[in-house]
C-alpha cells in the first residue's frame, strides 16, 4: 500500500542445530543480492496491524519499527528485536550479527552493542497511538522448548560481545531456493543449512 518496492526472503533453517536467528539474518543479507539497498530484519511471528508504521528507507540510521513502546512483550529501552530496518551499508558497518547465539534470544541485545559501537543511533516510530496493540505476536515458547534453554557455557557467553564474528564468518549452504509471488511482490524461500563449530559453540546442539 505504501508502494515501497520490496522482496520478501523467508529464511528457513533446515539443519539439526538449534535455532540461530542472527545467522539466518546474515544469510538473508548475503543472499539478497545487489539490487536491494536496505533490509528489514523481520520476525515471522510479529504481524504489524497499524498502517501508519514506517517501512521506508532508513537513511538516518537503524529504524526500530517494533519499538519497546509498541511491542506486546519486550519493553526495555535497549531492545532492537522484532522488526529493525537498516541500510546495507550500516549492516556491513556492524559486520552483521553474531553467529554465536544458538537457541532463542540475546542476539539482538548483542546487536544493539554493535550498532552503538559503529557510532549509529537507533530511531523509533513517533505518533503511533495503538500502543501494545500495534502488533499481533504469534510466538509460543512451548513449540520449541529446546531453543528456550541456556546450556553449558552458553549461560556465561550470552552476555559477551562478539568482536570478531558476523557477516565475515557465517557458514551455511542453501539446500533449496523457491521463488514465489506474495500480493504481487517477489518472495524467495531459502531452506538453509547452517554449520556449527561444536568446539567453539557447543551449545548449538542439544542433549
Amino acid at each position: 500500500k505504501k508502494r515501497i518496492r520490496h522482496h520478501i526472503f523467508i529464511l528457513n533453517q533446515v539443519d539439526h542445530f538449534r535455532f540461530n536467528r542472527a545467522s539466518l539474518i546474515n544469510v538473508g543479507f548475503l543472499e539478497s543480492g545487489n539490487d536491494t539497498d536496505y533490509i528489514a530484519m523481520h520476525d515471522v511471528d510479529l504481524l504489524p496491524l497499524n498502517e501508519h508504521l514506517d517501512y521506508s528507507f532508513p537513511e538516518a540510521g537503524p529504524f526500530h519499527v517494533a519499538s519497546p513502546e509498541l511491542h506486546p512483550l519486550y519493553h526495555y529501552k535497549t531492545y532492537v528485536g522484532g522488526i529493525l530496518l537498516l541500510t546495507k551499508q550500516h549492516y556491513e558497518l556492524c559486520n552483521g550479527m553474531s553467529n554465536r547465539f544458538w537457541g532463542w534470544g540475546r542476539e539482538d541485545d548483542e546487536f544493539y552493542r554493535r550498532i552503538k559501537g559503529a557510532g549509529l543511533q537507533v530511531r523509533r516510530p513517533s505518533g503511533i497511538t495503538t500502543g501494545y496493540e500495534t502488533f499481533q505476536h504469534l510466538h509460543d515458547p512451548a513449540w520449541r522448548k529446546r531453543d528456550q534453554k541456556r546450556i553449558a557455557a552458553q549461560k556465561q557467553e550470552q552476555f559477551k560481545v562478539d568482536r570478531e564474528g558476523g557477516l565475515n564468518n557465517v557458514r551455511y549452504r542453501i539446500e533449496s531456493r523457491t521463488d514465489l509471488s506474495v500480493a504481487g511482490a517477489p518472495c524467495t524461500v531459502l531452506n538453509i543449512l547452517l554449520d556449527c563449530d561444536t568446539n567453539e559453540t557447543p551449545w548449538c546442539t542439544f542433549g
